[in-house]
């Protein structure tokens, strides 16, 4: 029993340190398609990073070009128009303000967080995060639904595939969780590659549409024909397509994987982690270029999509549904280059969910263990990947694999963080003093909330699957920032110089007697009356220094934090004044780090609290104060289990 007992304690010891295998403090250092290089000139050059943006970003003409179609129908190049115009004018110069207010990666949702204060910037993060997520997820989901639609329609595919899109999915789902799990390994490389093959097999696809429609004209006559039939004037024709618009959203999917990807980008020599003006320069022209060749593309396929195949072959269950241009490859083109273009986009719409997979383990472990609202675990990548996975599965198996079902919810969480982004442009513009600027992204922001708006109230699923995680990450978040109360919560400790020798003067001494005291400007009177109070109350050893220890909370909200300890001498007294995310735990971060540099374990004398220990309770977890006595004897039994070291609480 005892040799069974042991190798089942082995087993799961090994993996457990498989599962949290480079658990780390340093967001962004796991392997990945967006590992970040540490000092600031490592990186590679700007187009081949836009590679990596690519396989999200370009990887939506897969797809896109359909989804147009069945919103828009024949005004689906008129609404792309709209769409183009709303990127060029709108996402672009936003984007491009975002990668300036956050070079190193954390996108809108760090300048959002920036400009509210306390608690309400975490709320709101979280609340972005959800719908992060949403956008995340949906690409991988989307993305794999997609290539399987690809892998049925394919002439050569075999017979049992046929009608197998949800089982397709779920096996390229698999296959991206376990490349993940195994260790996913930098990506640019591959990303350069199925790019350009990609692109290039585009270009050729719709060159030869164009001479497919200029040697064929009867098909601009038919179209024009039938919209003259539909709409009663050009005006009208503009005005359905500003209304339908928004349903072509998500082709503007890739502008916060651009920015997330920024530590990739190289550094000149002259670039410093303050003010990486060539990063942010680069990535600039990542955004512009993507961008531009992403709307010419989305405007020449629709074009030609339009065009070239009927409107009923669109529709679900049609051969263009899901794959409009692999549709008009394999018409055009033949079957043998048709399955070319259908390989390369699978692979480029898996790798796509690679990409996003990747985002994820970038942003939830630069925010939520930081917070104190996710235990440490999340930052290792295996338990993430199977915690994103199992909800990809879910959201698979919920929409039956649809490629059109999921549109509205990618759609939705891609409006989110485009507004939230041009919201916090419009915010710091503002703050600067630029008027036009503000103007500007104000006008860009109300575009962006109607597009939403627009989009949630004809396809309100996207909000619905928001929802669900941004009640996930609320409800998860609050248990473990409770859960994790009692934790030390200091990343370091530093004395100045000041208190150092406070310190070091008391410790000729003995062990050291500190008293809490709350951090007001007490008079004289009111240090020797505390004084004379603790010494009566408690077994303080007669003629030890005595030094006062007062808490000043800077930020409740914070989780981790460095802990600053100033030291000063007033009214005879000397005192030891901390900075901290609350009293408790900073009262415990430095006694452990007084034992540490004197050898002796210290003594710390509070004084009982009056009132209701809920009440007390509640304002610590919520104001880092209330009963100070208790809890910071639980924080020090958690960070210290040998008694014989830990700090000793006296409360009178």
């Amino acid at each position: 029993m005892a040799v069974g007992e042991h190798a089942r304690t082995a087993h799961r010891s090994r993996w457990r340190a498989w599962l949290l295998e480079g658990l780390s403090e340093q967001t962004g250092s796991h392997p990945g398609p967006h590992r970040t290089p540490r000092p600031e000139q490592e990186g590679h050059r700007w187009w081949r990073v836009m590679c990596l943006t690519g396989v999200d970003y370009f990887s939506t003409l897969g797809y896109q070009p359909g989804i147009a179609a069945l919103a828009a129908g024949l005004l689906s190049p008129l609404a792309t128009l709209v769409l183009i115009a709303l990127t060029l004018l709108g996402a672009l110069p936003v984007y491009r303000r975002v990668a300036r207010e956050s070079p190193h990666g954390e996108g809108s949702i760090a300048m959002l967080e920036r400009l509210l204060p306390w608690w309400s910037a975490k709320f709101l993060v979280l609340v972005l995060l959800g719908f992060a997520a949403t956008d995340f997820i949906i690409t991988i989901t989307l993305s794999s639904a997609d290539a399987a639609a690809h892998v049925v329609e394919n002439p050569f595919a075999p017979h049992w595939t046929h009608g197998g899109n949800e089982w397709i999915t779920l096996v390229l789902l698999g296959l991206l969780g376990a490349i993940f799990l195994k260790g996913f390994k930098e990506a640019i490389g591959i990303a350069v590659v199925l790019v350009a093959v990609y692109l290039t097999l585009n270009v050729v696809v719709l060159a030869v549409c164009a001479v497919a429609v200029f040697t064929h004209p009867l098909h601009i006559d038919d179209w024009t024909h039938a919209l003259t039939v539909d709409y009663s004037s050009p005006l009208a024709m503009v005005g359905v397509a500003l209304l339908v618009f928004p349903k072509l959203a998500l082709g503007m999917s890739g502008f916060e994987t651009g920015v997330a990807v920024m530590p990739q980008i190289k550094g000149a020599p002259t670039d410093t982690y303050e003010n990486p003006a060539s990063r942010i320069k680069d990535t600039r022209r990542l955004l512009t270029t993507a961008a531009l060749i992403m709307s010419c593309l989305l405007l020449l396929s629709s074009l030609a999509t339009t065009l070239l195949i009927p409107q009923q072959d669109f529709k679900s269950g049609g051969p263009a549904n899901g794959r409009a241009l692999a549709y008009l490859a394999h018409a055009l083109l033949g079957e043998a280059f048709g399955t070319v273009y259908d390989v390369s986009t699978i692979t480029i719409l898996w790798f796509a969910g690679a990409s996003a997979l990747a985002g994820l383990l970038n942003l939830v472990p630069r925010y939520l263990p930081g917070y104190g609202m996710a235990p440490e675990w999340t930052r290792a990548v295996r338990p993430l990947v199977l915690v994103f996975l199992t909800a990809a599965v879910l959201i698979t198996l919920w929409f039956h694999a649809s490629v059109d079902a999921q549109s509205g919810a990618y759609a939705t969480g891609v409006l989110v963080l485009m507004l939230s982004a041009s919201f916090a442009c419009t915010v710091a513009a503002h703050r600067r003093g630029n008027r036009w600027a503000t103007g500007g992204f104000g006008v860009i922001t109300t575009v962006f909330a109607y597009t939403l708006v627009t989009n949630v109230v004809e396809r309100p699923d996207g909000i619905k699957i928001a929802s669900i995680f941004i009640v996930t990450i609320l409800l998860t978040s609050l248990c473990s920032r409770v859960h994790r109360a009692f934790e030390l919560r200091a990343t370091d400790v530093v004395f100045d110089e000041a208190a150092l020798r406070i310190i070091d003067e008391a410790a000729q001494y003995g062990p050291l007697r500190l008293i809490a005291n709350e951090p007001e400007e007490h008079s004289k009177r009111e240090y020797q009356a505390k004084v004379r109070d603790q010494l009566r109350h408690t077994l303080i050893p007669e003629g030890a220094p005595l030094i006062f220890l007062e808490v000043f909370v800077r930020d409740s909200s914070d989780f981790t934090t460095e802990i600053t300890v100033h030291g000063d001498q007033k009214h005879e007294v000397r005192r030891l004044r901390a900075t901290g995310p609350t009293v408790p735990n900073t009262i415990a971060a430095v006694l452990l780090a007084i034992r540490d540099r004197t050898g002796e374990t210290p003594h710390v004398y509070f004084n009982w609290t009056e009132g209701n220990p809920v009440s007390h309770l509640i304002r610590f977890l919520i104001f880092g104060e209330g009963e100070a006595a208790p809890v910071t004897r639980e924080v020090l039994r958690r960070a210290e289990p040998d008694q014989e070291r830990r700090p000793w609480v006296h409360v009178g």
